[in-house]
This record gives C-alpha cells, sequence and structure tokens, in this order.
C-alpha cells in the first residue's frame, strides 16, 4: 500500500564531554538540529522566514517549518507535518560519560530523503556547537541506512565523506489479524476537546488519529495522493473493540522560541485492538515509523507491534 518513501536511519557518535540527558531527549535534539539546519541553509540571515523571497526554495523551511502550499483542493492548512521525525535515545535521565556512545535515529518522509547529506551536515554542525546544557560536543562517526527487517546500510562514516545510495524500501506486511497489541515506546499525544487521551481512548480515536496522519503525510509528501473515504473508516474503527494499559508520563523541557522551561507529557503503556483490522493494517504497520499523534518531529508516540 506504500505510497510514502519512508526510512530510517541510525545516527552513531561519540562524546568529546560528559551529556546529561533529561527525561525525554527528543526535544533538545530537535532544537539542536533545528538551529544548526538554519544556519546552514539560511543565506539572507533575516530573521523571519516567511519574509524572506527564498521562503518556498530553501531547505530549512522544507524540512523543519513546511510551507503551507498556496492551493489545496480540500481544505485549507495553517500547519502541515514536517517530513522527519527524530527517534532519541531510551527515556529516562541519564548521564553519558566522555568517550560514551550517543546513539538515535531519524525517520525521513518523501523528499527528505534527498536531502540525507544535507541532514547529516547539519547534525556535525550541531554536535560542534554542543548538546545540553553542557555544550558537549560529539563527533559523529556514521549513519546507517535501517530496513524494516532490521538489516543495516552504512551510509556515511566520517573518514569517507561519500554518501551511500539509499536503498529501496523492501515489500513488508502485517499478516492479516483480529487482535493487536500497539507497545508504546515513547509518550503518545492524542488531543481532543483540549485535552490529552488516556485511559478513556477508544480504537476509533487512535485509529482515526493514525489514518489522518497517514494520509496527510501521503498528501504532502506522497506520490499520487487519493483521499480515502474517512467516514466509512470511521464507522469500522467504531466497530473495533479497545482496551488500554497507560500511565501517564511527564517531564519538563526548555523551549527556545518561548525562553522558559515547560512541563510536557503524554501516556506511555499498551494498546489492544480486536475487530476487524483489515482496512488498517498496512497504515498500522507504518505507523511504526511515522509515528502517531501530536508532536512526532520530536520522536512521540512511537509504538511497535507487539
Amino acid at each position: 500500500m506504500l505510497e510514502l518513501d519512508v526510512h530510517r536511519y541510525q545516527f552513531n557518535g561519540e562524546l568529546k564531554a560528559p551529556l546529561q540527558l533529561n527525561a525525554y531527549s527528543g526535544s533538545m535534539l530537535r532544537g539542536a538540529f533545528g538551529n544548526a539546519l538554519r544556519k546552514l541553509a539560511c543565506v539572507t540571515k533575516m530573521e523571519q522566514c516567511k519574509q524572506c523571497l527564498l521562503y518556498r526554495q530553501c531547505v530549512y523551511p522544507q524540512l523543519f517549518e513546511p510551507p503551507v502550499p498556496l492551493h489545496t483542493e480540500l481544505q485549507q492548512f495553517s500547519a502541515i507535518p514536517c517530513p522527519f521525525i527524530i527517534e532519541p535515545p531510551p527515556i529516562g535521565e541519564s548521564s553519558l560519560s566522555k568517550g560514551g556512545k550517543l546513539q538515535f535515529h531519524m525517520v525521513l518522509i518523501g523528499q527528505a530523503n534527498q536531502q540525507l547529506a544535507f541532514i547529516i551536515e547539519a547534525w556535525k554542525r550541531a554536535f560542534h556547537q554542543g548538546l545540553g546544557k553542557q555544550h558537549a560536543q560529539v563527533v559523529l562517526h556514521t549513519v546507517y541506512h535501517q530496513a524494516a527487517d532490521s538489516s543495516q546500510t552504512l551510509m556515511y562514516q566520517a573518514d569517507q565523506p561519500q554518501l551511500q545510495v539509499i536503498p529501496a524500501n523492501k515489500e513488508w506486511e502485517l499478516m492479516p489479524t483480529d487482535s493487536m497489541i500497539l507497545s508504546f515506546i515513547t509518550p503518545l499525544r492524542i488531543q481532543q476537546k483540549g485535552r490529552i487521551l488516556s485511559e478513556h481512548m477508544s480504537a476509533k480515536d487512535f485509529l482515526m488519529a493514525l489514518v489522518r496522519r497517514y494520509y496527510l503525510l501521503q498528501e504532502f509528501y506522497g506520490i499520487d495522493y487519493q483521499a480515502p473515504q474517512f467516514s466509512e473508516l470511521a464507522i469500522k474503527a467504531a466497530s473495533i473493540a479497545c482496551d488500554v494499559q497507560f500511565q501517564w508520563y511527564e517531564w519538563q523541557r526548555y523551549s527556545s522560541r518561548q525562553k522558559q522551561a515547560m512541563k510536557f507529557g503524554g501516556v506511555l503503556g499498551e494498546l489492544q485492538l480486536q475487530g476487524d483490522l483489515t482496512d488498517f493494517l498496512p497504515i498500522l504497520y507504518w505507523g511504526q515509523w511515522l509515528h502517531a499523534g501530536n508532536k512526532t518531529s520530536f520522536g512521540m508516540g512511537q509504538y511497535k507491534i507487539a
């Protein structure tokens, strides 16, 4: 089914100084990447990207703050999803020592894969500037492409700057099933009427959030977009039973835009679906790469099919 070109890359670096990771490092990594990407891409040095003549051609907004299309057939958008997802190290505070390894993943969607060399260069600059409050420098050693079957292909290594060709996605799908357990690796945030759903989340709440995310990405970054029958999918999703075993997970992050520390959170645990999942199986499978809910570019909403 996949009309999206989705690839996951593993970044491996070595710390040149100790680094203290907070409970969830996705926002720290995203901020460092965004700052370095903007400095690398920007040629006009204007404060506001939207006022720049190059706004719709520059790599920085294309990746980090995607411009809303001037014309869309079905609806008007105030914002569109980013074509990348940063998957940080495992949640929980940790202290990394000098000489230790920093490893995380990044998922690129659609044409963002063609900017892999630019993205790697931005990470190298972010690492040189330093991460966290300690501004700990990191040396990027290797970047691997990680396929659906967990096989890896070396894309980049520091002493060989030539980037390798991105492997094609292998055909991979879920076997038919009427029961599935999703185990969330990072906090999930699905909002409804201004509140984050937790123990009262229904199958329809989750599945339609996942469906909307998939087709938004497919519309903006895919090939030959065909809108599904959302109303029919919603009816089918409502017939599926859902059992959740969630707990709230909260941490504090610093917002560089708002210049203040902010509390942030989501739910962790397992979600079990039972019923006719046929129409949702491909999206459930690729959701393991695309994530679900809000703040996915921070790495939130990542799950594995148990």
